[in-house]
């Protein structure tokens, strides 16, 4: 599953959820078409439509990207509930530092709201590294493991070293 892209139909509804800070929401068919910018189509009123299945789905990527799924639906009513989805981190660490992982550096950047190429600029690398990084052909050095360690910090982003933790995506 991927990002939904700017300018893509359900991008308006990935941002929403993205930026939301509650773990529950009730969305009205029409509050979603006002973040949509655009109608829901047709099949929006059928229960196959809200489904949070992983593949083929351009709408359930938005919210399941933005950290959600869908809990309930009343097609009468015209209403979905979301609920935010607990992520689990597994978190190594190697005497004392966190062992950044290629899934442990992607929460963390989309944490952070990033692309590859902000995350690189905040770390002072090449955005081909923290490409590499991410599909685990390179580990970051100790020292970037370090840094890293920082940056998460200070951005809270949800973890904790040395623990297999579950924590809510923001």
């Amino acid at each position: 599953m991927t990002i939904p892209k700017t300018g893509s139909k359900y991008f308006g509804l990935y941002q929403f959820l993205r930026r939301s800070r509650s773990d529950r929401l009730r969305l009205t068919f029409r509050e979603i078409e006002g973040h949509l910018g655009a109608q829901l189509p047709d099949s929006a009123h059928s229960a196959a439509f809200w489904s949070n299945r992983a593949s083929g789905a351009l709408q359930a990527a938005a919210w399941m990207e933005a950290g959600y799924r869908v809990e309930s639906i009343d097609l009468r009513a015209g209403v979905v509930h979301f609920e935010r989805q607990a992520r689990v981190y597994r978190v190594r660490r190697e005497g004392g530092v966190v062992a950044w992982d290629a899934e442990l550096l992607r929460a963390l950047r989309r944490h952070l709201g990033m692309n590859q190429a902000g995350l690189a600029e905040l770390l002072g690398v090449r955005q081909q590294t923290v490409s590499e990084w991410e599909t685990g052909a390179y580990a970051p050095t100790r020292s970037r493991c370090k840094h890293l360690m920082l940056v998460a910090e200070r951005a809270g982003f949800p973890y904790l070293a040395g623990r297999r933790t579950t924590k809510k995506k923001p």
